[in-house]
């Protein structure tokens, strides 16, 4: 990956009050990549108005499609030094499952 993420670290008290706790950089970092993303979804929608040949928008469409995927490895490479780390080295082995199935959701695009 192009940037190296520093460590992050995930608290699970209770499960639906869990949070990330990503650094500033980090957070700027996928800030900026979402923008850039945002910014394409736009012009892709501004396309398709304008009638742009299909291959043309399919095109973006597949620009736009790596760029998430470029913003999930981060995270998950994030998730993994830091929360599930974190969550099996105080025993908690569900983690492992959780993983599992984001990795599936991940997958099936």
């Amino acid at each position: 990956m192009e940037n190296k993420l520093e460590v992050v670290t995930c608290h699970a008290e209770e499960a639906s009050c869990r949070k990330s706790h990503h650094s500033e950089k980090v957070k700027k970092d996928l800030s900026n990549r979402l923008n850039r993303i945002e910014g394409q979804i736009r012009g892709i929608k501004g396309m398709i108005e304008k009638d742009v040949y299909c291959d043309d928008v399919i095109t973006q469409l597949s620009a736009t499609q790596s760029a998430l995927n470029s913003v999930a490895k981060i995270l998950l490479e994030g998730h993994l030094k830091g929360c599930v780390v974190d969550r099996l080295s105080e025993g908690d082995e569900e983690v492992l499952d959780e993983l599992l199935v984001t990795i599936q959701k991940l997958m099936k695009k």
